[in-house]
């Protein structure tokens, strides 16, 4: 039997041969590297945790021994592996013993004998040895490369709940983000918007505000219903006379709410907004569809299928018994008990209502993606996709069984970070994906991809392995763990290629040797923030523009740092002081910030970006996105704050309260919000556009 845990586990490197095979046939790392040339042990404790949150006992040496032997015995019993994943052309070569018979059920349902050529898509491999066994597997079919934006061209950022307009409910809309599409490409030329992920949150609890984050959503699948712009709801214009008054009621209130944001310095408040807007559409849901409406909605509840109805289920019973599920009377917590079967029938109204809410999200999406279309929009509006769901959320609660248990996302210590970084996002299982043929991986990107014609990838490099935190423990005591990244780019690029979307993976930060080189051989375009793109590994001077990469998204700033106005002018580092979040004294700190803002704004000078001269804050700003457009990058992108002069940043990490993330308008340099129709006669915006524009007009370096 197998002994407890040594009790210096918990913070000694891996002891034993044994234990690392063990760990290493299951993708856990027992070493890895924090910086190029720097190799650290993970902590035994961590590799320990994370073997069991995969379902494999490494309590103690007795327990490694027989966990290794069953899985040697497992690997030497079996025919095929869990899931084959094979580039498009590549001759299908398994290793299956000689004389092995195979055959290929086509996603069609036609049938393919190997190995002639097999089509893109979703098959299922079957296999006959001459020794009497069979075995099947998922075999996917992929795309070698996804091709890149059809041309070179630059678009806007933003943040969609921060783009008010005078019809918006005190936060930015679905409406808004057409209309922005509509101007911005039509007026502008601009070829594609990025926006924040527009996942469904989770609600608030009793007396709590909902967490404002928009990269801890409940659902990946489907997105927040507060989104909607209800006037835009076709049923809207039929409203009897008694709902319709109440109605324009609530549309005074939300008139207030919007008020306060722009006039009173108001934080958004989306909890507010959504009780007004859900008290709206409960109206609204009275007015019978017709039927052409009815057979539309009845199409997309068959297409959405199970992930709608478990999202709307866990919604429903989050209004009975609250967002958090493992708090829920005992069947409920298994969304596929008898009891979760007979509660959902009892709540099937409301169940229906959230399912509602998601087909109207979804018209309003199309519309917002039409007009972009429209509008002449090489691209159109890439939408972001979280690298994880909230652990009290519908996909957690739905997806128990490709979700590792215990386990949080995070990120390592490092030169940013000593602590490291829990993000409490749990991950998913490598092993559960592969057993699964990557269905839910591939039904998120069909997902989410529905009405997106680009998708930019949260930390890109989890694609490849993601740091796991044990539950209770620090971020230092953290693991990282594999995923077939063969397998996990495979899918992205099908899902992409079959989307007609183009992919920008956000590869920022500590990125393993060669991770960069995969993503750009199968089309995957990175991310390049100016103030980043030093040589030397990062610690070197500013790269020149014709250093760039050319397969990137370009910009200067991003939702998480500094405004270009308030990096400029230093103003960021005196926010971090009182924050609370300087590692080193006020003074050497911005001793250290200036002297990195002087060498950018020399290299600008030198490269003849910058006549205004370094004290013109607008005219450095034209500057540094001169830059931008010199550079090879395929796609520019314009922080939409930075177009007006604003000077807060929409998210500081290592804050929670002390600093309103996720909750600021988009505003100008004195910090007064800038609406939509304010914001399509900013002559400064115009000018800084004018520049970019002239820019990509001429031949980019190195091309």
């Amino acid at each position: 039997m197998g002994g407890p845990e040594r009790p210096d586990r918990a913070s000694g490197p891996v002891a034993g041969d044994a234990l690392r095979r063990l760990a290493a046939a299951h993708g856990v790392q027992t070493r890895y590297e924090t910086t190029p040339g720097i190799t650290v042990d993970a902590p035994e404790a961590g590799v320990v945790a994370a073997l069991r949150a995969l379902g494999v006992d490494a309590s103690g040496p007795d327990a490694v021994a027989r966990a290794l032997a069953r899985h040697e015995e497992l690997l030497a019993a079996r025919l095929l592996p869990p899931c084959v994943v094979l580039r498009e052309g590549a001759p299908l070569k398994p290793d299956v013993p000689e004389g092995t018979a195979l055959t290929v059920e086509l996603e069609d349902g036609a049938t393919a004998t190997a190995p002639g050529p097999l089509p893109l898509g979703y098959h299922r491999l079957r296999a006959r040895a001459t020794d009497g066994r069979e075995a099947d597997a998922a075999l996917i079919v992929v795309p070698e490369r996804l091709p890149g934006p059809p041309r070179r061209g630059f678009g806007f950022m933003v943040q969609l709940y921060s783009l008010l307009s005078d019809r918006s409910w005190g936060m930015g809309d679905l409406g808004d983000l057409a209309e922005l599409a509509g101007w911005a490409g039509r007026t502008l030329g601009a070829d594609f918007l990025t926006v924040n992920p527009l996942h469904s949150a989770v609600p608030a609890a009793d007396g709590a505000a909902t967490d404002p984050s928009p990269y801890r959503p409940s659902t990946r699948h489907f997105p927040d219903p507060v989104y909607l712009r209800v006037r835009d709801v076709p049923e809207y214009a039929y409203l009897p006379a008694a709902a319709r008054a109440r109605v324009d009621e609530l549309l005074e209130r939300a008139g207030e709410l919007r008020r306060a944001v722009l006039e009173d310095d108001a934080l958004i408040d989306r909890d507010a907004v959504w009780r007004l807007k859900r008290e709206a559409l409960d109206a609204v849901r009275e007015v019978p569809l017709p039927p052409g409406r009815r057979a539309a909605y009845c199409d997309f509840l068959a297409a959405r299928g199970r992930e709608l109805e478990d999202h709307a289920t866990w919604s429903a019973f989050a209004e009975l018994h609250g967002p958090d599920w493992r708090s829920w009377p005992g069947d409920l917590r298994d969304p596929r008990s008898a009891g979760t079967e007979w509660a959902r029938a009892r709540v099937l109204d409301r169940v229906d209502f959230h399912s509602w809410l998601a087909w109207l999200t979804d018209e309003q999406l199309a519309r917002a993606s039409r007009a972009a279309e429209d509008a002449g929009m090489a691209v159109g509006i890439v939408h972001d996709l979280a690298v994880g769901v909230h652990p009290d959320g519908s996909d957690a609660w739905a997806g128990q069984d490709v979700l590792a248990p215990g386990m949080s996302v995070g990120a390592p210590p490092d030169a940013f970070n000593p602590l490291g970084q829990d993000w409490a996002l749990p991950p998913w299982r490598p092993d559960a994906l592969a057993a699964a043929g990557y269905a839910p991986y591939r039904q998120l990107l069909r997902s989410v991809l529905r009405r997106a014609r680009g998708l930019r990838v949260d930390h890109v490099m989890g694609l490849f392995r993601l740091w796991w935190v044990p539950a209770g423990r620090p971020p230092s005591e953290g693991v990282y763990v594999r995923y077939d990244a063969e397998a996990m780019l495979g899918v992205l690029a099908l899902e992409a290629h079959r989307a007609g979307a183009v992919v920008i993976g956000e590869d920022l930060g500590t990125v393993e040797p060669g991770v960069r080189e995969r993503l750009a051989e199968r089309g995957v375009l990175g991310t390049s923030v100016l103030w980043f793109e030093r040589g030397g590994e990062g610690s070197g001077p500013p790269l020149p523009p014709e250093r760039w990469r050319a397969d990137c998204l370009a910009t200067v700033t991003t939702h998480d740092l500094p405004s270009t106005a308030s990096r400029l002018t230093g103003d960021h580092v005196g926010l971090r002081h009182r924050l609370g979040l300087l590692t080193r004294p006020l003074e050497q700190e911005r001793a250290a910030d200036a002297a990195d803002v002087t060498e950018w704004l020399e290299l600008l000078r030198a490269e003849g970006l910058l006549p205004e001269g370094p004290d013109d804050e607008e005219g450095a700003i034209k500057a540094v996105h001169r830059f931008l457009v010199r550079t090879p990058a395929r796609m520019v992108g314009v922080w939409l704050p930075d177009a007006v002069g604003d000077r807060r940043p929409q998210n500081v990490p290592g804050t929670s309260d002390a600093y309103p993330n996720w909750r600021l308008p988009v505003a100008d340099g004195r910090g007064h919000p800038v609406t939509l129709e304010r914001l399509v006669s900013c002559e400064r915006l115009y000018a800084l556009v004018d520049e970019v524009r002239r820019g990509l007009e001429q031949p980019a370096a190195g091309r």
